[in-house]
């Protein structure tokens, strides 16, 4: 696949997730985040507002400002940056692995835009379980975040371009 079909698909995949992700985000702002948590599927889906001044469960939230900005702002623009230039010069990927390192920095774009436009923190809204057994809240660039890496693990393990070395 040639650079430039590896830019337009980055800008596709960019424009679908990020844009997806940020529809959904809107939406979450506006409409949920005065209301109450919504409980379906039996209670095993909870619909319900939160923002995220740290990483992934909260972890970093309670760091000074100025070093969330570091952490969650640059050096997530510089780890996101790295990642798409990687996959649009490398000649050992295959489509599946593009995909799943595309799909992974769409989702990170759309939580660094997060950040961006809303004071430092990410907005989450989707919490799943049953009973006392639930995940944290997320949003959908955490699952375009975790479905790139997956895509990419799985895909890389098959072709074998990671080993297991232990």
């Amino acid at each position: 696949m040639t650079k430039i079909h590896k830019i337009g698909m980055a800008i596709l995949i960019f424009f679908f997730c990020t844009g997806f992700d940020r529809i959904t985000k809107n939406f979450a702002q506006k409409e949920l985040s005065s209301s109450p948590p919504i409980s379906m599927l039996n209670d095993t889906v909870h619909i319900q507002y939160s923002e995220n001044t740290g990483g992934v469960l909260g972890i970093g939230a309670n760091l000074p400002g100025q070093l969330r900005i570091i952490l969650f702002i640059i050096l997530v623009s510089m780890v996101l940056t790295a990642v798409v230039v990687y996959a649009i010069k490398a000649n050992d990927l295959n489509l599946a692995q593009l995909v799943g390192l595309l799909v992974l920095v769409s989702g990170g774009i759309g939580n660094l835009i997060d950040r961006l436009v809303n004071h430092g923190a990410g907005i989450d809204f989707i919490n799943l379980g049953i009973r006392s057994l639930r995940t944290g809240i997320f949003n959908f660039a955490d699952i375009f975040i975790m479905t790139g890496v997956s895509i990419f693990m799985v895909v890389s393990m098959r072709k074998g371009t990671i080993t297991d070395k232990g």
